[in-house]
């Protein structure tokens, strides 16, 4: 794509809009474009296609925080490990808790699933469903019941029948921020008390598709929860997913896998160098 260009400003404007293009952000852009010019003077870079790697080393090296263990989940043999799954609606949650529950059972998990989404009758339904294509049970309440009380039962029952892990759906209302806090808040305060855990894995659940409105969402659940990792989903088709370089810059945290399709095995371990190429694949 720049092979045998001159390496000029218009080169610049070039990758500027390319990363802009990609849902990387303005600032972020900005920053990037800023460290790209520095790193070219500084190696006497003479090659566009030279350039060009070197902007893709210098993403990698943005996600500093994606190492080999920071991606892994965090789950101990012999205790409870607790999955709490957070994020707006429609941004594929439920989906990532059914693909998270099935990668999780084929390990040889005992895994159970806590329907606490209770403010949406279909989320209770996808739960229900993903527990039956995964042979995974599924704690639930009616609906519009207490989300807390699904938690609790749930823990419980995790704790007291033996199993594994313990994955947590959550309501993804963002427009009260109030009350989602102290909901959560809540749900945090359960957990602990129940499972003797002070320390377990919070994901995070954004749409690629979003583009900049992910990194708010992302800001918003920061401020409400300890987040410990991202899920980035629907990373297929037109989806370049950039917003990614923002999110983690910003919350200093790992992505735990991206969702790259439908399919129950379509949730991948995140590899940022895989990522990078895939971001500047035409």
């Amino acid at each position: 794509m720049f092979l045998g260009k001159t390496i000029d400003d218009e080169l610049y404007e070039e990758l500027e809009e390319l990363l802009i293009q990609s849902d990387i952000g303005m600032d972020m852009t900005m920053e990037i474009v800023a460290d790209l010019e520095k790193q070219v003077a500084k190696k006497r870079l003479k090659a566009s296609q030279d350039v060009y790697e070197e902007l893709k080393e210098l993403l990698k090296s943005k996600l500093v925080y994606n190492t080999e263990e920071n991606t892994k989940l965090d789950i101990q043999n012999g205790r409870l490990n607790i999955i709490l799954v957070v994020g707006v609606n429609g941004v594929g949650k439920t989906t990532s808790i059914g693909k998270i529950a099935k990668k999780l059972k084929d390990e040889g998990k005992k895994v159970i699933i806590g329907a606490g989404d209770t403010f949406r009758a279909a989320a209770i339904e996808q739960i229900e469903e993903w527990g039956k294509r995964t042979g995974v049970e599924v704690v639930k309440q009616s609906h519009g019941s207490d989300p807390a009380a699904v938690v609790f039962d749930t823990v419980k029952m995790a704790k007291n029948r033996n199993f594994d892990v313990a994955i947590l759906d959550t309501a993804g209302r963002l427009h009260n921020k109030r009350d989602l806090m102290k909901e959560l808040e809540k749900i945090n305060k359960i957990i602990k008390e129940k499972s003797g855990n002070d320390k377990f894995e919070t994901l995070l659940v954004i749409d690629s598709t979003t583009g900049q409105n992910g990194l708010e969402q992302a800001k918003i659940f920061n401020e409400i929860v300890d987040l410990t990792g991202i899920i980035l989903t629907k990373f297929d088709g037109t989806a370049k997913g950039g917003i990614i370089f923002p999110i983690t810059n910003e919350l200093k945290k790992p992505i735990k896998f991206i969702g790259v399709g439908e399919g129950i095995e379509d949730l991948r371990k995140f590899d940022s160098k895989e990522f990078v190429e895939a971001i500047f694949s035409d």
